[in-house]
């Protein structure tokens, strides 16, 4: 079992664990937990953000409320809205320190009235408003205020303490901080970087088990990348700066005994520019766009991927035949055209392998596999190419 030891952030770099927000007419304090030493003001009407002593700068009459952490700022027809954390709940904990899930937020207006508006913009706000709290009530939103949650064990094993000591949002992976737009005007000055808070979105599950009397930790980690996200049948395939539709990095980890193991698999929508518009039928038939420069997509996604994760083995499991077939064919030819080294291709008709639920055929497919996994091992990872993402 490898050893992966990551060093902790030195106190000075986490993120404040718990905020107290006061608000009075033209002004947002927001009061660290665990210190008394200093306040973030932010101006309501001169929008300007600064840190303070802490001393008498928070009017009495000012109502308050305990918050969890800071989304950012984003501004609308009537001006800007400060997005808070207000309830969150406990995940576990990887390496001691805790995970959390969003399980509410809040939304505030720096404007005190609507007056400046006409009343078709103020009925645009209101939509708009909307939208943003649908998005915020989006399951799955997580954080950590000392654990770097957008970078995997590999990598955080593989840098330098000064790395390590960098603040958690201005070192961590972009692809997966999904309010980092939002951070940008605490982001523009570095005193403000304990109130830097990375949000990811995924899936994340911490459980503690038992085999053999032997107790150890696992934890399943999913982050989706926030480049050319979207929804099924709407967002497909690849786009000219190389990014897929859909991407997720999953990591695996087991904690037993002082020691953790880490093994990290992506999955994306096939990188060819295609799409696949939704229709009345149970599933569309996907389209290939034959005017693109499809090996200039492709040779743009594998050359990031091979840059963050090194050698790729790519398990296509859509159809061989029909509409589908047309991908794969397609996907098969680009990696053949591409005679790169560090790519090697699988096809698995998953459909016609394992119809009438013969899940166990699953094991032609793992069998073709289980040497290349010997090979990288748990430090490297599988890539998962499904046309379903």
């Amino acid at each position: 079992m490898s050893n992966f030891g990551v060093a902790s952030d030195d106190d000075n770099f986490d993120v404040y664990e718990d905020l107290r927000l006061h608000v009075t007419a033209d002004k947002f304090f927001l009061e660290p937990q665990t210190s008394h030493t200093e306040v973030l003001i932010i101006d309501r009407v001169s929008r300007e953000i600064s840190l303070r002593a802490h001393k008498d700068q928070i009017p009495p009459d000012a109502s308050s409320k305990l918050i969890c952490g800071i989304i950012g700022v984003i501004t609308l027809l009537s001006g800007p809205y400060l997005v808070l954390i207000t309830k969150k709940s406990k995940v576990g904990e990887i390496n001691g320190q805790s995970i959390w899930r969003v399980e509410e937020t809040e939304i505030l207006s720096y404007s005190r009235t609507f007056l400046h508006l006409t009343e078709e913009q103020i009925q645009h706000n209101k939509v708009y408003l909307s939208m943003v709290r649908s998005a915020l009530h989006t399951p799955h939103f997580y954080f950590s205020t000392t654990y770097d949650l957008t970078h995997t064990l590999q990598r955080l094993h593989n840098t330098s303490p000064d790395f390590l000591r960098m603040p958690l949002l201005e070192r961590a992976d972009q692809r997966f901080v999904w309010n980092n737009c939002l951070m940008r005007d605490l982001i523009s000055q570095p005193e403000l970087h304990r109130y830097w808070l990375p949000v990811v979105h995924g899936f994340i599950a911490i459980k503690t088990s038992i085999i053999n009397r032997k107790t150890f930790t696992w934890c399943l980690i999913s982050r989706r990348s926030m480049l050319r996200a979207g929804t099924r049948y709407f967002v497909r395939g690849v786009d000219s700066e190389g990014h897929v539709a859909n991407f997720i990095e999953t990591e695996q980890i087991v904690e037993c005994d002082g020691c953790m193991t880490s093994f990290v698999q992506t999955r994306g929508s096939i990188p060819l520019f295609w799409s696949q518009m939704p229709n009345l039928k149970r599933k569309p038939s996907p389209q290939v766009i034959n005017n693109q420069n499809h090996i200039d997509g492709f040779s743009k996604h594998f050359d990031n991927q091979i840059f963050n994760y090194g050698k790729q083995v790519l398990i296509n499991l859509v159809d061989q035949k029909g509409a589908e077939g047309h991908l794969e064919k397609c996907f098969s030819e680009l990696v053949r055209v591409s005679r790169s080294s560090n790519i090697r291709y699988e096809a698995f008709d998953f459909h016609h392998e394992c119809r009438r639920m013969r899940w166990d055929r699953l094991s032609i497919l793992i069998n073709k596999l289980a040497p290349v996994q010997d090979d990288l091992g748990l430090v490297h990872f599988l890539l998962l190419q499904d046309i379903n993402t």
